[in-house]
């Protein structure tokens, strides 16, 4: 099992491996050269354009099968929402198949806080996340264990 903590690019170095870079760099400078590739400022909509590229979806699709309001899943893809509600995120996430790991990925370029195994609504959705449940399966699965669903 991944560990939530550990955010990866989908083909470079996780986290981990770039703290543990930085710690034992002799310079900032020879860090960032080291690791040009590695580093980068995207906004959530860039994000999930690259997601969409990389994962040969539809815009339209994941949009349909998310459960979020059209026009404002389209705002928060054009970039005219940055900041979606951590539930909002985690719909297209289920919706776009993704891996826990990049889940969390996908939080962090919203803002929003990560997924804690410890909290019982962010278990379920890890689960859904980890067993490539549906949006509508994981808000059965949310109700059935007494939690409040991705979305109202």
């Amino acid at each position: 099992m991944e560990d939530g903590n550990e955010t990866a690019d989908m083909d470079g170095k996780d986290t981990n491996e770039l703290e543990h870079e930085l710690a034992a760099a002799k310079s900032l400078e020879a860090y960032f050269e080291a690791n040009v590739a590695e580093l980068r400022e995207e906004t959530l909509a860039e994000h999930l354009a690259r997601l969409l590229a990389e994962k040969h979806l539809e815009r339209a699709d994941v949009i349909a099968r998310s459960g979020l309001a059209e026009l404002y899943a389209y705002h928060i893809f054009a970039g005219r929402k940055p900041h979606p509600s951590k539930p909002k995120v985690l719909a297209l996430a289920l919706a776009m198949k993704l891996s826990r790991k990049e889940a969390q990925h996908l939080l962090y370029y919203a803002g929003a806080t990560p997924l804690y195994v410890r909290n019982p609504w962010d278990s379920v959705v890890a689960y859904a996340l980890d067993h490539q449940m549906s949006v509508v399966d994981a808000n059965l699965l949310l109700d059935s264990l007494g939690q409040s669903p991705l979305l109202e």
